[in-house]
Order: C-alpha cells, then sequence, then structure tokens
C-alpha cells in the first residue's frame, strides 16, 4: 500500500468516526501569514518614536563618552572591572546587580499593574527595532499596499533592488548594533580601530556577529512571532494584571453592531454603532490581531490601534474613544476619568511603588557611601601555622586590596584581637587607580599568648586604612580572619 492510499485510508476511517461526535481539527504547522502592518501616525505613535530615539541614543551613544581617561561605561570582563561613570565595581560588588534586577522586576510589576504591557509597546527591545526595521522597508518598498504588491509580483529590476536595498540597510543596522554592544566590553574606540582592518579577535568576531544576527532575524523575519511565541512575558503578563488595570479596549456597547456608511448617515437610524467596520484597527497591528475580539494575550499595547481609530472618528464626525485605554470595570461601570484613575491607583499600586522607591533609594544610599577601597582576608592554606625562629607562631595571610577610585592611594595595614599580634612584612603600601593587589603578610603571636589562648582557631581583625592626603580623610575598611594555634 502506497503512503497516498495509507493516507486517503487514514482521512477515511476519520470521516466516519466523525460521523459520530463533531471533531475539530487544528493544525500545530499552519504556515503563518505574513503580516502587513500599515503606517499610522498620532500621539501614541508619537511617544513611541520618542523613546525608539531616546533608547537608541542611549545604546548607541554611550560606548563613546568618556570619563576621565577612559570609557565612560565599560564592563571590562578580562581585568575583572566595571566602570559606570565615576563608579569602579569589581566582582565583590554584585549585589549591585542584584538590586538593579529587582528594581527592573518591581518597574515591570507595577508598570504592568497599571497599564498593562507598556513595556512591550513602547521600549522593549523587539518592538523597538522592529519599528527601526518597518520605517526603512516603508521607505524603500512603500506602506502597506505597495509592500503586498511588489511581494506578489514576479522579480524584475525594480523588485531586486527595493528588497535587496531593504536586505542591505538591515544587516547595516544589525552589524552596527551588534559592534556596539561589543564596544561595551571592548573599549568601543579600540574595536573601531580594528574594525577598519578587520582585526577582531576570535570572540569579538563571534559576538558582533552573533548579536547582529539576533538583531537582523528578529526584528526583520521574526517580528511578531518574538513577541507571540518566543517572549514568556506573553504567558504570565494575565497574573499581574486584574480588573482595573489599563488595557487598550473597544468599547463594544458604542460600537456595536458595525457596519460601513456615509458620512452624513445617522447611525441610530440605520441601527449601528459607532464603528464603521473599516479594518484599519487590524492593518496597523504589528500582531495582526483585530482588538474588536476583546483583550488577547498578543496584544502588545502599542496604541496603533487607537491612533487610527481616533483618525476614523475624526473624519466621520464621531467623538474619539472608540478604542481607548480603559479597565474591565471602566467599561462594565461606565466610570468617569476621575473614578477610573481612583481605581487605577490602588493598593497593589502603592506597595509596588513604595517597594521600589524603597530599593531606589536603599541602592543610591548604598553607592553613595560605598567606601572607596575594598579588602578580601584569604589564610594561606599552603601554609601550615609554624612556630619561627624567635619562638612565635606565625600564620601567613593574603590579603586583596581593590582601589576602587581613579587616583593612586596609599595604604597601611594593622592587625589585633590577641595579646602581643604584630605583623611581618610591609605595612604600607601604594596601588595604582582602579588596580588591585595581592599582599602576602606574617601575622605572629608570642608562644605565652599562643598557649594562653589555647590550640585552635582564635578570632583576629585586620584593619586597613587610607593614609589620606590632598584633602581626602582616612577611610578604614575591618576585616575579620582566624589566627590557628597548633596542638
Amino acid at each position: 500500500m502506497g503512503p497516498s492510499q495509507a493516507g486517503g485510508s487514514a482521512a477515511a476511517e476519520f470521516d466516519v468516526n466523525a460521523d459520530d461526535a463533531a471533531v475539530a481539527v487544528v493544525s500545530l504547522y499552519q504556515k503563518q501569514q505574513k503580516i502587513y502592518p500599515r503606517a499610522v501616525s498620532g500621539l501614541f505613535m508619537r511617544w513611541r518614536w520618542a523613546l525608539v530615539w531616546a533608547t537608541q541614543l542611549l545604546f548607541y551613544g554611550l560606548p563613546w563618552l568618556s570619563w576621565n581617561t577612559r570609557q565612560a561605561v565599560l564592563f571590562d570582563l578580562a581585568a575583572r572591572r566595571f566602570y559606570i561613570g565615576p563608579l569602579v565595581l569589581y566582582p565583590q560588588d554584585f549585589i549591585y546587580l542584584t538590586a538593579l534586577l529587582v528594581i527592573s522586576a518591581y518597574a515591570l510589576f507595577l508598570f504592568t499593574a497599571v497599564a498593562g504591557r507598556l513595556w512591550c509597546g513602547y521600549a522593549c527591545p523587539q518592538t523597538v527595532y522592529t519599528e527601526i526595521f518597518m520605517w526603512v522597508e516603508r521607505r524603500l518598498e512603500g506602506d502597506r499596499v505597495s509592500r503586498m504588491r511588489l511581494d506578489a509580483a514576479p522579480w524584475s529590476f525594480e523588485k531586486l533592488w527595493r528588497k535587496g536595498g531593504t536586505q542591505v540597510a538591515w544587516a547595516a543596522i544589525a552589524l552596527w548594533t551588534g559592534f556596539t554592544f561589543v564596544g561595551y566590553f571592548t573599549p568601543i574606540r579600540t574595536l573601531a580601530a580594528e574594525a577598519l582592518t578587520l582585526s577582531f579577535g576570535p570572540w569579538e568576531w563571534f559576538w558582533v556577529l552573533f548579536y547582529g544576527l539576533a538583531t537582523y532575524g528578529n526584528a526583520g523575519f521574526l517580528r511578531e512571532q518574538v513577541c507571540k511565541y518566543m517572549c514568556p512575558y506573553a504567558r504570565f503578563q494575565s497574573a499581574m494584571f486584574d480588573k482595573d488595570t489599563l488595557i487598550i479596549t473597544y468599547d463594544a456597547a458604542r460600537g456595536e453592531p458595525r457596519g460601513s456608511r456615509s458620512r452624513k448617515a445617522d447611525p441610530a437610524a440605520l441601527g449601528l454603532g459607532s464603528c464603521v467596520d473599516c479594518g484599519l484597527c487590524v492593518q496597523v497591528c504589528p500582531t495582526g490581531i483585530d482588538i474588536r475580539k476583546g483583550l488577547q494575550y498578543e496584544c502588545i499595547g502599542c496604541a496603533a490601534c487607537i491612533d487610527v481609530c481616533d483618525g476614523v472618528m475624526d473624519r466621520v464626525g464621531y467623538p474619539r474613544g472608540l478604542i481607548r485605554y480603559d479597565t474591565q470595570n471602566g467599561l462594565a461601570l461606565k466610570l468617569s476619568r476621575s473614578q477610573l484613575w481612583r481605581r487605577v491607583f490602588r493598593p497593589r499600586v502603592l506597595v509596588y511603588s513604595v517597594i521600589l522607591l524603597l530599593v531606589v533609594a536603599l541602592l543610591g544610599v548604598s553607592l553613595w557611601r560605598r567606601d572607596p577601597f575594598r579588602v578580601d582576608v584569604v589564610r594561606d592554606r599552603a601554609s601550615l601555622a609554624r612556630i619561627v625562629d624567635d619562638g612565635r607562631i606565625e600564620n601567613v595571610y593574603r590579603l586583596q586590596v581593590m582601589n576602587a577610585t581613579e587616583q593612586h592611594q596609599r595604604y597601611a595595614l594593622a592587625v589585633d584581637g590577641l595579646d602581643g599580634v604584630a605583623l611581618e612584612g610591609a605595612t604600607r603600601w601604594e596601588i595604582g587607580p582602579a588596580q588591585a593587589r595581592w599582599i602576602a603578610v606574617g601575622v605572629r603571636v608570642p608562644h605565652g599568648s599562643a598557649q594562653a589562648a589555647g590550640p585552635g582557631a582564635h578570632a583576629i581583625r585586620f584593619t586597613v586604612t587610607r593614609v589620606g592626603d590632598a584633602g581626602l580623610p582616612d577611610v578604614r575598611v575591618v576585616e575579620d580572619s582566624t589566627f590557628v594555634v597548633p596542638r
């Protein structure tokens, strides 16, 4: 039996079974139709472009800014130094990254509780770069109808140069984006000099091409598929929504029944609502949904449908707001704008706001009061406690002192915690700007004091003092350790 016959038999058997019960067949591998979003203008579109400009000026411009004699923002993984403006951070400052992640999470919770997917619609990199790529596409291939005709037309010189020009422009933007991304980890001026001779290192090549390819593919081809199927936020956003969250809504009570009519016609006399069923709200949607069917997880909250619908309402002489930001309770209870906003700022939102402000304040205070240097103390495991020539007991330690400023600093070391404890070796040294230094020191305790303390581990303290000069105050950092007395 051939494949076609087997398939036919299975289909026939399926049809027989389908006679007994209603069966809905849903293909899990249905080909997705390409979406051709229509250009739109309006208040929310201007906000989106303002954020496109703001985020991209920040992203592309920040690596080129200088602070003192270095790049203002640089994450030097090889040297384990992270420069952010005047701050010099070390891996030991990982707690600040944790605080930033907590701030980001609570900001997302807050914005989502207030107005849904604001992040997705206005500032998400996927949204921003898709908007940039679609702008290039419109410039070279035309608006929605022109692009559809161009795709359907046979290949010609005009189609080749328009399509080819779009791909070249996309590739240039993507590669520049990958180059800029790597410029946060390798000094970007050095990277630019390497780019002129194509002399990147292997990892630089990898990340420039990888990040560029990701930008090219996601913003140029995948687009709404990323938001609908790859982004986890679309799945768990409902857990942060409630009936007082501002969402993009279609006022069905006002709009239905929908239908076309002339501008001079009275919709009440025709038994129609305000919706003229033009379909523009679907044509401008970057994910291709119909907002008139209610809230859907594919909606990214870009408000393009609001802008285009307001324009239609203006042309036919109806009040704006058929599609608008509103809440489920606002629609159901017909709340006024003042009542609506009072319910938006509910206890849940206030709690998020207080926590967010508190974490931001604690992070700011911590950075403000941060010590200008750090000290790590490690007891040398390779050197056991021993009795030296003068009869004292010695333990050896390694101290890492990290200068978190961009000036040369002088430091002094002291130890206490046991009677007669003393240091053996250098107790004063200098460390260059944003440098770290490992220092080996011996700590000795008289035999009598050690016997009085008894065998085992005993607490001691190292005190490292920044010796201030040029008006700088002395700063002390104290680190605890243990001194081992052998049996």
